[in-house]
């Protein structure tokens, strides 16, 4: 995946793979020792049932996705579902 910059990723949209919108893209989590990226943390669509994600959730109710699961980025942050 080719280096991307992180302001450029504030407030993008995330999508599943199958075609779902996810939600904005809140934040990134990371491990300070490694400098590892770990999860992406998304502020749910409003519109998008909870019970169609399976992605775990924070305290604040927003989805953690593992950065793993990301396929893309372009237009939207596209995740594997």
């Amino acid at each position: 995946m080719s280096e991307i910059l992180a302001e450029n990723l504030s407030g993008k949209s995330v999508m599943g793979s199958d075609g779902t919108e996810l939600g904005l893209l809140y934040n990134i989590t990371m491990d300070l020792n490694s400098g590892k990226l770990h999860d992406l943390v998304v502020d749910p669509d409003e519109e998008l049932p909870s019970r169609a994600v399976d992605f775990d959730k924070n305290e604040a109710g927003r989805f953690l996705i593992p950065v793993s699961r990301v396929q893309a980025v372009k237009d939207y942050i596209v995740v594997q579902r």
